[in-house]
């Protein structure tokens, strides 16, 4: 899905040749790619998807697309198996206009939740940071999660 969509990014690109900068696709039309594709295979795809950004027209921007090919422009989504834990905690902690840390140790601390009660979620926590400058990466390992209730603490090996 992922690369077919790049494609058609890609394609748009070269229509827009015209224009003396075309640069990045906007976010908003990435997730309608995404949208239309996922609503013409509506009955063959069994997945939502989540696309998020950042473009000189609209800033940040987050859209959801769940099963069925539907959008919606939302503050945050969650997805994957792990999501159906922390439904609630994300809806009782998010804030407006979280500074970057603020945001980065939020979807930390959510994700290290979906671990601790979902043993497919995995273990280690990779977070990707999309802003005006590109995008940063981090991975924290478990050890450098905090911990949630009734979780045992991770102990080093010798």
């Amino acid at each position: 899905m992922c690369a077919y969509v790049k494609n058609l990014v890609e394609e748009h690109n070269m229509q827009r040749r015209g224009d003396e900068d075309p640069g990045m696709a906007d976010v908003k039309l990435v997730a309608t790619l995404t949208m239309q594709l996922a609503y013409r295979n509506k009955d063959k795809l069994s997945a939502g998807m989540i696309i998020g950004g950042w473009d000189r027209k609209l800033g940040a921007q987050v859209y959801g697309i769940p099963l069925g090919g539907s959008m919606q422009r939302v503050p945050f989504t969650v997805g994957g198996s792990g999501s159906a834990y922390i439904y609630g905690w994300c809806d009782n902690t998010w804030r407006e206009n979280m500074s970057r840390d603020d945001a980065e140790a939020w979807v930390a601390r959510a994700i290290s939740l979906a671990i601790a009660r979902d043993a497919s979620s995995g273990g280690v926590v990779r977070l990707v940071t999309i802003h005006d400058k590109g995008s940063s990466r981090q991975m924290l390992e478990p050890k450098h999660q905090s911990l949630c209730e009734s979780e045992l603490p991770v102990i080093p090996r010798r």
